[in-house]
């Protein structure tokens, strides 16, 4: 029997855990996520999720630099209890345009005084994922008025397409619940 977790911390990942396995499974889902959400060079700009599986973690989500994928993959390698890693992170295309609009949507998004509150801390939880000028918005926010003032802000940009992948925090808990 298989079910799926979700992460209710800045990353937002996946662990399929076996009934028999499910505690062990959920020790190693969180050590993986805390190595990713401390790791210093994840921003704003990656999304990284993990599926474990009997020990076994697939890295997957976008990245901005190289050296990020690998690094993440290293870190999470040397957690206790990881048997194997199957890295599937993809490094986000080189784009000035993309920068651009990156900077420009993460400065909006958190300048935005209904939005601001996110801001505070060390691992902001809106990620803004650009990938040829198509925008992705991934991470955990309070409500739906949030998510809504967050999908408008991104919206206001020439992006050629916003995906609005926030999920609220009731959502999350309720996922939770139905394991």
């Amino acid at each position: 029997m298989r079910k799926t977790l979700l992460a209710t911390m800045l990353v937002l990942g996946f662990a399929s855990v076996t009934s028999a396995q499910a505690h062990t499974n959920m020790e190693l889902f969180r050590d993986v996520s805390t190595q990713i959400n401390r790791y210093v060079h994840f921003t704003i700009f990656d999304s990284v999720s993990a599926n474990v599986d009997d020990g076994f973690v697939t890295l997957s989500g976008k990245v901005t630099m190289p050296y990020k994928a690998s690094d993440l993959e290293k870190r999470v390698a040397r957690v206790e209890g990881v048997r194997g890693v199957q890295n599937n992170i993809e490094v986000l295309p080189v784009s000035s345009f993309d920068d651009r609009l990156r900077v420009g949507i993460a400065r909006a998004l958190y300048s935005h005084p209904a939005l601001s509150i996110y801001a505070r801390g060390v691992a902001p939880p809106i990620h803004v994922i650009v990938e040829h000028g198509r925008v992705t918005l991934v991470g955990v926010v309070n409500n739906e008025m949030d998510k809504t003032i967050a999908n408008s802000v991104a919206r206001s940009f020439l992006a050629f397409d916003v995906k609005n992948e926030l999920k609220t925090n009731s959502e999350m808990t309720r996922q939770l619940e139905e394991l």
